[in-house]
């Protein structure tokens, strides 16, 4: 019988990390301060206890460096699991993520596997400015042979993160910082969540709201708030961008009729534009109001504490978009 315990979205993961390192004696960590902390967000805090310094690999201050080794590795049959600290450290090593990760297995046709995982923090609200805040997973979603998965709950980010392990092609697992330590009901077995499957959070009837890690929690609050108001909300949580799981969202929306995006990342050319379109092309003749964007505006994100507010979705203005559909 499954024993199921409370714990944290960031114990979730390190978990699921663990138990596969068990099972398959390829796979690797690597990052900057993977040992002594765990890395930049204490993930693989106490893993080289248990595999030793071969298995649990600090690095320099190179993404680069790091990111480029973890291609090479893997194409001679390793499984290394990557920590890019934030998301917005991209640019350093974009040319190792877009020329060489997303495209080898297609310009190999398939005959070169690149089963890295780059796990990264996403996500704004702790006054960490413009180097340590994005959510800029658009970018990557736009380069074709990447899978990219944004999990929300503790349970979702590990049955997410050992279906990447098993997974044969590269993928950026995202982790908002606000979600490290929020808490959820885990199994302590090994399980996995198909990659590409969204899961509707909330059952409703009015408006149909798809929201991406924080934001989906965010969205089920909000959605508590409307309810007293007799507005019921449905909440499709993606839970992965590529690929992405279309029927569900359509078939929400073909309910309720109505249709908002609640996204942390940029409104222009980021992925609530991309589901309004897909919306938009597929679902036109059920909708009963124009489809609508919460996103964060296109602009850095701020330092200071108000400025950060005022920028990023948040409840109120969940609710707020919610009554104007």
């Amino acid at each position: 019988m499954d024993k199921v315990r409370e714990i944290t979205f960031q114990a979730a993961i390190r978990e699921g990390i663990a138990q596969e390192m068990e099972a398959d004696p390829s796979i690797f960590v690597i990052g900057e301060d993977m040992r002594r902390w765990g890395g930049g967000w204490g993930v693989t805090e106490g893993l080289v206890n248990k595999f030793g310094p071969e298995r649990v690999i600090d690095t320099p201050i190179s993404e680069a460096g790091f990111i480029g080794s973890s291609v090479g590795t893997a194409l001679i049959g390793r499984k290394p699991i990557v920590e890019l600290m934030f998301i917005d450290f991209f640019g350093v090593a974009m040319d190792q993520i877009y020329n060489q990760l997303a495209k080898i297995r297609y310009m190999t046709g398939g005959q070169a596997r690149v089963p890295v995982i780059i796990r990264t923090g996403i996500g704004a609200g702790q006054s960490a400015a413009a180097h340590h805040s994005g959510s800029v997973y658009s970018i990557f979603a736009h380069i074709p042979g990447m899978k990219i998965v944004v999990p929300s709950t503790p349970y979702d980010a590990k049955g997410l993160m050992i279906s990447a392990i098993r997974n044969d092609d590269p993928v950026l697992y995202c982790e908002h910082a606000q979600l490290y330590q929020t808490k959820g009901h885990v199994p302590d077995r090994e399980y996995t969540i198909p990659i590409g499957q969204a899961d509707v959070k909330r059952e409703g009837n009015d408006v149909t709201i798809v929201a991406l890690a924080w934001m989906a929690r965010l969205a089920q609050d909000a959605a508590e708030e409307l309810a007293k108001e007799k507005v019921d909300v449905e909440i499709i949580d993606p839970r992965t961008i590529v690929p992405l799981d279309k029927k569900t969202i359509l078939e929400s929306v073909r309910k309720t009729g109505r249709l908002l995006v609640v996204d942390e990342d940029y409104e222009r050319c980021g992925f609530a534009s991309e589901v309004v379109t897909i919306v938009a092309g597929e679902a036109f003749d059920y909708l009963d109001a124009p489809p609508k964007r919460l996103t964060t505006p296109n602009v850095p994100i701020p330092f200071s504490p108000p400025l950060e507010k005022h920028v990023i979705p948040n409840v109120e203005k969940i609710v707020k978009a919610v009554k104007e559909l």
